[in-house]
This record gives C-alpha cells, structure tokens and sequence, in this order.
C-alpha cells in the first residue's frame, strides 16, 4: 500500500445535506477500492478558483468551490480506476489524486 493525497473540488452551491451525501459517496467509492482513508477534511469553503469551471454539457459555470482533501493509501494499481470512478459524479468538478511527499519545492 502506498500514501496518497486527493484533493477534491467541489460545486460551491451544494447545500449542508448535498455536501454530506457527496462525502459520503466520495467514502463509498475509496471502500469499493480497498481504500484506507487516514483523514478526510473540507481544506476550504467557497474559495475563489483561478479560471471558471463547469460541467461538461451544461451551460453552469463555476466561480467558486469547495476543496475537499483526503489523505489515503491504496495499491498503486487501483489509482486509475478510482480517478475515474469520481469523473462520473457531476458534482465533483475536479479531483487531483498525488502520491504522498512526491512534489518537491525548487526554482
């Protein structure tokens, strides 16, 4: 098992009870993978995003979203599966997935 870090952007005009139920599915889809979640945590609440996102076939554009990190170990093997299994949720505008420590600071 390897350490990884998710971080998840979420639509910003989710209410209280959509946001728990998207947690919730975002847990259910890391157990169907054999996942371990070591901490899961909203990272920040309608923080302002560089360039507007949407979702794909529809005309709502997004300003704004919720970040949503996960700190995870799982088989490298598994990595691809799950990425796309969070492309299907259309409330998930973007999800990076990193191994854990692999992004080193430099000029």
């Amino acid at each position: 098992m390897r350490k990884y870090e998710a971080m998840f952007i979420l639509r910003s005009d989710l209410n209280e009870n959509e946001r728990t139920k998207i947690f919730d599915q975002i847990k259910e889809t890391f157990n169907k993978f054999n996942v371990k979640i070591n901490s899961a945590d909203i990272w920040a609440e309608k923080r302002k995003l560089f360039f507007e996102l949407s979702i794909k076939g529809k005309s709502l554009k997004f300003n704004e979203g919720l970040y949503y990190f996960v700190e995870f170990e799982s088989l490298p093997t598994e990595i691809k599966k799950i990425n796309a299994a969070f492309r299907l949720n259309e409330d998930i505008l973007r999800v990076l997935i990193l191994i854990k420590g692999e992004i080193k600071g430099g000029v």
